[in-house]
């Protein structure tokens, strides 16, 4: 598997997971989605609003859009289902961005709060991947002192397990 194929099999695992964890969310009431939790941010809102912001930022740098830390302005939306459907669109921004492909040797500029700072594309995007991954576990773990069993998350590349509901996904290759 080429490392292109690599990123864009990531970017659609990526957003199989927010589709999973966040699905799971709406079934909770908005008291417990707001509700105090034991984490980095102490609620499943905050927490997933948190890996919605920080792929916007990533998403800016990577796509040129000239917004940087503005994006942390806006906020978290305020229900699951909101937060559903613009993390989903962020997630097809991000699918059709490893899709296009990318030099390897590719620089992005970021807009860090200490002053302006150049990766490498490959790197932003295994970090981006990775600070998702952590704070799903945290939401996952979250989930489960809920009512709403937290969903699997670990069935999407090995064909003798792949979820059923990640097919849609897979079959996006590029």
């Amino acid at each position: 598997m080429s490392a292109l194929t690599l990123f864009s099999q990531m970017a659609r695992n990526n957003a199989w997971s927010n589709d999973r964890i966040l699905g799971a969310a709406c079934q909770l009431s908005q008291d417990a989605f707001t509700a105090p939790r034991t984490g980095f941010f102490p609620s499943l809102r905050l927490t997933l609003g948190h890996i919605y912001l920080a792929d916007l930022f990533f998403l800016d740098a990577l796509t040129q859009g000239g917004r940087g830390r503005e994006v942390f302005q806006q906020g978290e939306p305020e229900t699951a289902s909101e937060l559903r459907e613009v993390q989903a669109k962020a997630d097809t921004t991000l699918i059709a961005f490893c899709d296009q492909g990318f030099a390897p040797d590719a620089t992005v500029l970021f807009g860090w709060s200490g002053g302006p700072a150049t990766e490498r594309v490959e790197a932003a995007l295994l970090q981006l991947f990775q600070h998702q991954i952590h704070h799903r576990g945290q939401a996952h773990a979250m989930l489960s002192g809920t009512d709403v069993a937290p969903p699997p998350l670990d069935e999407f590349f090995p064909g003798f397990e792949r979820s059923a509901s990640a097919t849609r996904y897979w079959d996006m290759r590029p």
